[in-house]
């Protein structure tokens, strides 16, 4: 990739860690475009620590739990239906006041989901600090993410109406989350084309990130 080191050679003299959020559509890649995003920054930057905080994942652990909270978070999960913000923000919440000393890396797949996580979110910014997080919106028409999602056969898709039900949260939910971080001081906004090849996809994260680097 003929741009890749021009965002990746400079993480290991940085001062202070970087932060990332990956949002968009379901279906639309964004766990894979952050993977990819985690594995160059670790072989870039191995003295310092990295954490990969993917909701989705976390909640589907939570609610195979046992506890009261966990039956009704999976009775909303086999309804269709959207979880409440409270429920994310513990997740990631919890997670960093465990772990984070302030020195890592990190990449935050999926999250926020919501206007109300997504200002929970700010004010971890403004308690730690974080300078100028990125936001790595994949945008993708609905039609696009509902082929992606229907093709690839994963039980949470399979049910009639599940798909609708998710692109329908995007649309309620979810858009008000980005138009916040639109034209946002606090943060280095980035719309990337998401109905590209995977290669082509993080090839643009990379441009877009070499580009903010230089004018920051």
């Amino acid at each position: 990739m003929k741009n890749k080191n021009n965002f990746l050679s400079n993480l290991s003299t940085a001062s202070s860690p970087n932060v990332f959020f990956f949002i968009g559509r379901s279906g639309c890649g964004k766990g894979t475009q952050a993977k990819k995003l985690v594995e160059d920054i670790q072989k870039a930057d191995p003295e310092r620590k990295l954490f990969y905080i993917e909701t989705g994942d976390r909640f589907r652990e939570f609610v195979s739990g046992d506890s009261h909270s966990s039956r009704i978070a999976k009775e909303i999960m086999e309804r269709s239906e959207a979880q409440p913000p409270f429920l994310a923000i513990w997740l990631w919440s919890n997670f960093l006041i465990s772990n984070f000393t302030g020195d890592e890396h990190l990449v935050f797949d999926g999250t926020p989901r919501t206007l109300t996580e997504t200002k929970a979110l700010d004010g971890a910014r403004e308690f730690y600090n974080w300078s100028s997080p990125v936001v790595v919106h994949l945008k993708v028409s609905r039609a696009w993410a509902y082929d992606r999602l229907s093709g690839r056969g994963r039980k949470d898709d399979l049910r009639p109406g599940d798909i609708e039900s998710r692109l329908d949260w995007f649309d309620r939910l979810v858009l008000p989350a980005i138009e916040y971080y639109q034209d946002n001081p606090n943060y280095r906004f980035l719309e990337i084309n998401g109905e590209q090849s995977i290669e082509e996809v993080y090839q643009e994260i990379l441009d877009s990130l070499s580009f903010v680097q230089k004018w920051q």
